[in-house]
């Protein structure tokens, strides 16, 4: 039998996946537009710079002067067309305005149907995480049950991490729609 290492390296595993989950969910969501200025809208948006699609935040400093104005200063001037055409190829609706040193990105207050629109958005990525959650305590499960019909470990062994497991994945699952209620609670904001 093994001393357990084989349990403590599952489960380590699987809150180590469930994290990268729930940090990907974090990245999407800021990438959804409130009322807000915010710079995570456009850091991860890409830009082909010379050939090479490279994310925003590479290319330029991204500023919030004001709460409803984004500004984009690039460290090579020559990028700004590239930058400008990459916002106005997004989904994000934004017109930039380019006055050759910087862009500046106004927010719009957004109506009532896309505030809806945003936040039936944000659930859907929230339920997405979620599955994607069960998904790795799933193969966690498979894992302690092939441990124990290998002999790796006790059936009470694997019960204990199963219900260890099923811990971790409710802490993640819960912090999951914390992270999308504070997303909403944005959206709804006017």
């Amino acid at each position: 039998m093994a001393d357990g290492s084989m349990t403590k390296e599952t489960l380590k595993d699987a809150e180590e996946r469930m994290a990268k989950a729930i940090n990907a969910l974090t990245r999407d969501l800021a990438t959804i537009r409130t009322g807000r200025a915010n710079p995570g809208l456009v850091e991860q948006l890409r830009v082909d710079y010379y050939g090479t699609p490279t994310p925003l935040q590479q290319l330029a400093s991204v500023g919030v002067p004001e709460a409803r104005l984004l500004t984009i200063q690039p460290y090579d001037k020559g990028s700004l067309e590239a930058i400008e055409k990459a916002i106005q190829k997004s989904d994000l609706g934004l017109n930039p305005n380019n006055d050759g040193t910087i862009i500046r990105l106004a927010i719009p207050q957004l109506t009532e149907d896309r505030r809806k629109d945003m936040v039936r958005l944000v659930h859907k990525k929230i339920e997405d995480s979620r599955v994607e959650v069960r998904n790795i305590r799933r193969d966690g499960h498979e894992m302690l049950r092939d441990l124990h019909r290998e002999k790796e470990i006790s059936e009470d062994e694997e019960r204990v991490a199963q219900d260890d497991l099923q811990k971790i994945t409710d802490r993640f699952v819960e912090q999951a729609g914390s992270i999308g209620e504070e997303k909403e609670q944005e959206l709804l904001e006017v």
